[in-house]
């Protein structure tokens, strides 16, 4: 019988260009163990101090996702660890030719980034994450073991008194990068049954990946199992092959996964699940600057006031959406306005609440910024000041005869989901926008790779759509169907709907709006076809023209000579090189109609 030193060699697990693994005995306990060593034997005491310096780093960590060092030496001078099993098998042992259904298979990706992430934080790399090195339980628990046991590799930076130079730390980081895209080609396995690239070794088929190779992987289209939309945006993220698209660290892909799980294990709250315990204690949205003054204001406002009341409400977007939430409530529209439809005006809220519910409502809401941090403020004030220059935009081209406060709320709705991620999920909202950045081609003379779609964005990092998430809070207000259909913007991949009722008409302008303000805050080589793209898009269905589109983001005109909406802050920013002369506010009553 095969042994080292005194284990005994029951079978290989695996092997790959930097570690392999062995089943062994114990022979004075009788015990099966795991043992991993490197397939690079350590030059020099000095290498294989290092390496012991690595795994006691690695040794010390406890989390559950973490296999456990049992023992640990040097035979014949090559370093090994040993791990117990726990009668656990290895994933490579255990995984089926046809893969796992999504759930499944997200779930076992999350366990082992988990870990990961675990030891990422503490400073330590595995170096060479292959299936034998993931030991896995009936219950279906995953552990990650032959952490650092290939560091040597990756550690010549480091000083022999284990002070990490600057060139250690970028080691350190660039080994983790690898972990972390080792676990994305870990999910498409995981997905598929099958080695990415025909490749068994991990390591080896992340080298043929950009920017050393130049292999594109990405999930197929026919797998065994059914893949939702959302897991496979992450998959391919995961292993993108613009290298700045890809997860930067194992927590944030941890993160994505575990945000698409509870949206598919929610069946009653869906994607919600994401947001209650935060809508609970922050809000959905903080107060605006200087909205203590607004509340005074509102102390001294006359009862009969009504429309003042209303525009003054209407500057501030999260009192606004908090009446709307409070007169939509289930308890309120069954004893106030059963049979009367959702409320989608303020007036119509005010006159509901009256004074004295308004003022409660604004001391109720958190102040500005809650808690966000600088940054992350000044994220959520631009889109604030977006969206109600889409809510503008819109009162300008709305058909004769609509309320105007009615199509600037809807506007202002279609915005809801982008509102709660850059208040709720700031690092995401960050992370979003950049994966939708273009980027220059690394080859002269190519165009530039295109940045992802907003939608294939907030899949890859948050595990769902932006536009869900508007939804679902939309939905917790008690607002029905009716509205929630009007609050999805259009989709950008099929043709604008023929409007056939006042709803679709209002979605639509709606739509029109938020695409043409998108539109004019591209750079000016791009915002110009774009916006022409948009009065195309609509122009038969809402008749208007480019003209109309550009009047109406300018604020210089109003196509359909209807009566503006509310006071509005635009932001100057948002139409560089798109528009000329653009003003920074308008003044205009709000429309008398109710819906």
């Amino acid at each position: 019988m095969r042994s080292f030193g005194r284990l005994q060699l029951l079978r290989l697990l695996g092997k790959s260009d930097r570690t392999m693994a062995w089943r062994v005995a114990e022979p004075r306990s009788g015990q099966e163990l795991m043992l991993v060593l490197p397939r690079v034997q350590p030059a020099g005491a000095a290498a294989l101090e290092r390496w012991n310096q690595a795994l006691r780093q690695a040794a010390r960590l406890n989390h559950p996702q973490l296999a456990a060092v049992v023992d640990s030496g040097v035979q014949d001078g090559w370093p090994y660890a040993v791990y117990d099993p726990r009668d656990a098998a290895t994933l490579a042992e255990r995984l089926p030719a046809k893969g796992l259904p999504g759930p499944e298979a997200a779930n076992w990706a999350t366990q082992v980034l988990q870990g990961l992430a675990f030891a990422h934080e503490a400073g330590v790399a595995h170096h060479d994450l292959q299936p034998f090195l993931l030991l896995l339980t009936d219950s279906g628990q995953l552990r990650v073991a032959g952490l650092a046991v290939a560091a040597e590799m990756s550690m010549q930076a480091q000083g022999d008194a284990g002070a990490l130079s600057s060139a250690a730390l970028r080691l350190q980081r660039e080994a983790a990068e690898r972990d972390v895209l080792a676990g994305g080609l870990l999910l498409h396995h995981l997905l598929t049954g099958q080695p990415v690239l025909d490749e068994a070794d991990f390591c080896r088929a992340a080298a043929r990946l950009p920017p050393q190779g130049r292999e594109i992987v990405r999930l197929p289209w026919t797998t065994s199992h059914p893949v939702a939309e959302p897991l496979r945006a992450i998959a391919n993220r995961a292993t993108d092959r613009q290298e700045r698209q890809r997860y930067r660290s194992a927590r944030t892909l941890q993160s994505a996964l575990e945000g698409w799980l509870r949206i598919e294990s929610a069946a009653e709250s869906g994607v919600l699940g994401l947001l209650t315990d935060r809508l609970r204690s922050a809000g959905v949205l903080p107060s605006l600057p200087g909205a203590a003054g607004s509340v005074a204001r509102l102390a001294r406002m006359e009862r009969e006031r009504t429309n003042e009341l209303a525009e003054l409400v209407l500057q501030d977007l999260a009192l606004s959406f908090e009446l709307l939430r409070q007169v939509n409530s289930a308890q309120v529209r069954g004893a106030q306005i059963s049979g009367n439809g959702p409320v989608l005006t303020v007036r119509r809220a005010i006159a509901m609440l009256g004074l004295e519910g308004v003022k409660r409502a604004a001391q109720a809401l958190r102040e500005w910024p809650g808690p966000l941090n600088e940054k992350g403020a000044a994220a959520l004030l631009r889109q604030v000041e977006h969206s109600k220059l889409a809510g503008r935009v819109a009162m300008a081209l709305r058909p004769a005869g609509y309320d105007g406060e009615v199509v600037y709320l809807i506007t202002l709705m279609q915005n809801l989901g982008r509102l709660v991620v850059h208040y709720h999920f700031a690092d995401e909202a960050q992370q979003i926008r950049r994966l939708m950045q273009p980027a220059p081609s690394p080859r002269a003379g190519e165009p530039e790779d295109p940045g992802m779609s907003e939608e294939g964005a907030a899949f890859a990092v948050l595990g769902a759509d932006i536009e869900s998430i508007g939804a679902a809070v939309a939905r917790y207000w008690g607002l029905d169907e009716s509205v929630l259909a009007m609050v999805r913007r259009q989709p950008l991949s099929s043709a604008a709907r023929t409007a056939d009722s006042d709803d679709e008409i209002l979605r639509s302008v709606a739509s029109c709006a938020n695409e043409a303000v998108d539109a004019a805050g591209l750079p000016a080589p791009r915002a110009g076809p774009a916006l022409l793209r948009v009065a195309q898009r609509y122009g038969r269905l809402l008749n208007i023209t480019l003209r109309d589109l550009q009047a109406a983001l300018q604020g210089d005109g109003n196509p359909n000579g209807n009566a503006k909406g509310p006071t509005v802050e635009t932001p100057d920013t948002a139409l560089d090189g798109a528009l000329s002369d653009t003003k920074t506010g308008v003044d205009a009553p709000v429309g008398e109609g109710q819906r």
